[in-house]
């Protein structure tokens, strides 16, 4: 199957492959979820922390980086309220960006009751949280694999 610019599949994966090596991947971002360890990259050229991965700094740019074991806790910066879920999920739930004591937004889930959260509203913004564990759930008709994600909890 041809590509951009006239390549084979597996050639552009071959040249991004070499062009963007990735510290840590998605797959290794995933499993330590599922071991309950919130993983990052610290730049070693500007000390920026990066999370999820990605191929360079957020910050500068720079390939320079290295995983590291971010603490799992932060602060809720906003939260919404999913109460008709897409195709394989079971709703409600409470999505939610934690901003993390390292600097990271993560986005992830909160384990909250959702008459709770709506009864708070936008007193939530602000909490202290703490990563209670990774999960995981199945993949849709419209995406490859299982999705996993962090879910937090009220410290």
């Amino acid at each position: 199957m041809k590509g951009m610019a006239g390549l084979e599949l597996e050639e552009i994966e071959k040249e991004m492959a070499a062009a963007f090596k990735y510290v840590l991947t998605a797959e290794d971002y995933k499993n330590a979820l599922l071991e309950n360890k919130l993983m990052g990259l610290k730049c070693d050229d500007c000390g920026a922390i990066t999370c999820p991965p990605m191929a360079v700094c957020q910050k500068c740019g720079s390939k320079n980086l290295k995983s590291i074991e971010l603490s799992g806790k932060g602060e809720i910066m906003t939260f919404t309220t999913i109460t008709v879920p897409p195709q394989g999920f079971e709703g409600p739930y409470i999505c939610c960006l934690v901003k993390t004591v390292e600097g990271p937004w993560v986005p992830g889930r909160l384990n909250y009751g959702v008459d709770e959260a709506q009864n708070d509203g936008m007193s939530l913004v602000g909490r202290k949280v703490v990563l209670e564990k990774g999960v995981a759930i199945p993949g849709d008709d419209f995406t490859v694999g299982e999705h996993v994600f962090p879910l937090f909890k009220l410290e």
